[in-house]
């Protein structure tokens, strides 16, 4: 029996924003529903009255209204919508322009700089007249390799203001990853910072925006925010400006936002591109608002009074949703830096300081938290904190549970999953449900949601693949240098033709909770019996001598065989007693077909620029396939670990 956590009281239910759409549409359609499972389906039986009253209770901001929700609903790849509507992004994310706390900045060392909403919306008109002056227009491409800090958030407003389409890497990104990225999509101007700082040092960014620039002769112009330096010395990279220069008009300006049609592209999002270059998804303006809205709204319950906290990078679609909060009024929190640096505290120290009210984290990051041995509310006033919110990976029961013991045991955690793909979340939180261990809470709302077994029908309590049966606003328009569609096809609907195959292994109970099995590419079957990765992992966690782990299934003899690595803790060594430990535990808590054929010690795991894992480029090494873009890892030389290893080509 899965153990019950938490369970919202009847004042939470009734005062959520969710309570509050479900009555609006009780009043508009003349319903009586009364739980979200109701809801959901009503949303998901009614897509163009459900995103309806989506665009009504978020005030969506527009200077024409919409002809028609949806023009083809059963259409997907495809499927139009809001036609004739006329809007623009920025604009709706700058609808306050008052005193209130708009953006808190941190970093690893410095106190926090506070940006009013007056204060952002004045600079993002200085910026914005600079860059209608530079002659940027709609559909031209603005980039930044920045960290995450006020000036990334100007500089996308700035530049979707009008109309222009923007798409950023983190600082951390070498020269490879940003060309294989932004040589794709050809942009006119690049913001960056001087460089970016990491466990307390200073990193610089001119050097490699030198070398970039060489390769991308499409720029023009590099706009370089000092950060790591008061005076950054910028003589050596052409088109180069500081970006106080372009602030001098600032103050009582009006910005004339771009008024454009529904699906104008906003944001250009990348796949990992391990497998070649990175898939360049075009994300539309009203799709993402529109989307961000009902995840941030609904699922998370934001209001205009909260804090909210995401840790991301501008290289992770996490930083594009955490900065639609700013639709909703509420304080936007920007962290640079290391989660763990100076100590392990350090989030929790500025919950505390900044009383964030919305937390984001990552499994990871609970993960290595348990093992630090912190106990945040033993040293952390988290009184302000309501909700925490975790992705990046399934969340383990065991996580779960460490939240409520170790961080506050009246809270709301909401495990929710889906991709830089939609640019949002297939599944999330509902702040009028319970919380389970190890679940997440629902599917979301407007989101066809099933998972398929092994016919292609849809299961309830049993493991499938993660299919979405009808379209969604925030799907991509298109891929970049894609005219005919054969990659946009090809990464999501080849398999289940009109549905969307995402590419996670997942269970559906009949209360309506989900659990996250890993990837289904990555998925095992020894024997045949298909296992989840997330299972073992979850496991392994619990051993402070390991830092981490990956699993893969290798072939071997007809068959597959189960191969745990394991990266030791500083000062553990992987012995036969551990190993014991290791295989008693996931035979206990898994099953026996969990328990890998060999556990091997190497001293690094592979992970992208996105931080995942990359179980299928170690498969591929381990059978002696090539990895056609190392480049794509963030440490692509702990490949070569992997390679030759004598215990793989033993029984």
């Amino acid at each position: 029996m899965t153990k019950q956590l938490w369970t919202p009281s009847a004042e939470d239910v009734t005062s959520s924003n969710m309570h509050a759409f479900m009555s609006q549409v009780n009043a508009h359609y003349d319903r009586n529903f009364v739980s979200y499972e109701e809801l959901w389906q009503w949303s998901v039986n009614n897509l163009p009255e459900f995103w309806k009253e989506m665009w009504i209770f978020g005030r969506i901001k527009s200077s024409k209204p919409f002809e028609a929700v949806v023009d083809n609903v059963n259409k997907m790849p495809g499927a139009g919508w809001f036609k004739g509507a006329r809007l623009n992004f920025a604009e709706n994310l700058l609808r306050y322009r008052d005193n209130r706390i708009a953006l808190i900045f941190k970093n690893e060392t410095e106190t926090s700089v506070r940006m009013t909403y007056a204060a952002l919306y004045d600079e993002v008109a200085g910026l914005a007249a600079s860059l209608k002056s530079a002659g940027i227009k709609p559909g031209d491409r603005v980039v930044g390799f920045m960290p995450n800090m006020p000036q990334t958030v100007t500089a996308m407003l700035a530049a979707t203001s009008l109309g222009a389409i923007w798409s950023s890497c983190s600082p951390d990104f070498g020269i490879k990853g940003i060309l294989d990225r932004f040589s794709q999509i050809r942009p006119t101007v690049l913001f960056t910072a001087d460089g970016y700082f990491f466990k307390g040092k200073p990193f610089d960014s001119l050097d490699r925006i030198s070398g970039i620039i060489k390769e991308l002769p499409s720029i023009k112009t590099v706009i370089v925010v000092p950060y790591t330096t008061s005076s950054p010395d910028i003589s050596q990279i052409p088109g180069a400006v500081m970006y106080e220069a372009l602030l001098s008009n600032t103050g009582n300006r009006e910005i004339d936002f771009e008024q454009l049609p529904f699906e104008h592209p906003l944001y250009i999002m990348y796949s990992s591109g391990t497998t070649g270059l990175p898939k360049c998804m075009v994300q539309s303006a009203g799709g993402v608002l529109i989307n961000h809205m009902k995840e941030l709204l609904l699922h998370t319950d934001l209001k205009r009074e909260d804090t909210i906290f995401y840790f991301t990078t501008c290289g992770w679609m996490m930083w594009n949703w955490l900065v639609s909060s700013l639709s909703t009024g509420a304080t936007v929190v920007l962290y640079d830096g290391n989660p763990l640096f100076p100590e392990p505290g350090a989030l929790w120290r500025m919950a505390q300081e900044e009383n964030v009210s919305v937390m984001g984290i990552s499994a990871g990051y609970i993960s290595a938290l348990q093992n630090s041995g912190l106990i945040p509310k033993k040293e952390y006033d988290l009184s302000s904190l309501r909700a925490i919110l975790s992705t990046g990976s399934p969340l383990s029961e065991e996580g779960f549970e460490f939240i409520y013991e170790a961080v506050k045991s009246d809270i709301r955690l909401s495990s929710i999953s889906g991709g830089s793909d939609i640019n949002g979340c297939f599944v999330a939180g509902n702040p009028m449900g319970s919380v389970y261990a190890g679940e997440i809470q629902c599917r979301a709302l407007g989101m066809n949601v099933h998972a398929f077994g092994e016919n292609g029908q849809s299961v309830i309590n049993r493991m499938g693949e993660l299919v979405c049966t009808s379209p969604s606003p925030s799907m991509p328009i298109y891929f970049w240098d894609d005219p005919d569609g054969k990659k946009y096809h090809s990464a999501y609907f080849d398999v289940y033709p009109g549905m969307w195959r995402h590419g996670d292994y997942i269970k559906i109970n009949d209360r309506g909770g989900i659990v996250i099995y890993g990837r289904s590419d990555a998925t095992l079957n020894p024997g045949g019996v298909r296992i989840g990765t997330a299972e073992i992992y979850r496991q392994v966690e619990q051993f402070p001598e390991i830092e981490d782990s990956l699993v893969i299934g290798q072939t071997w003899k007809n068959d597959t065989r189960v191969i745990l690595f394991v990266k030791p803790a500083e000062g553990n060594t992987l012995n036969d007693d551990l190993k014991g430990k290791i295989r008693t535990a996931i035979m206990k808590n898994a099953s026996p077909r969990h328990v890998p054929s060999k556990i091997l010690a190497v001293p690094d795991i592979p992970y992208t620029l996105n931080m995942k894992k990359v179980e299928l480029a170690v498969k591929k090494v381990v059978e002696g396939h090539p990895v056609l873009n190392k480049d794509a890892l963030i440490n692509p030389e702990s490949l070569d670990y992997f390679e030759n290893m004598p215990e793989l080509r033993e029984a």
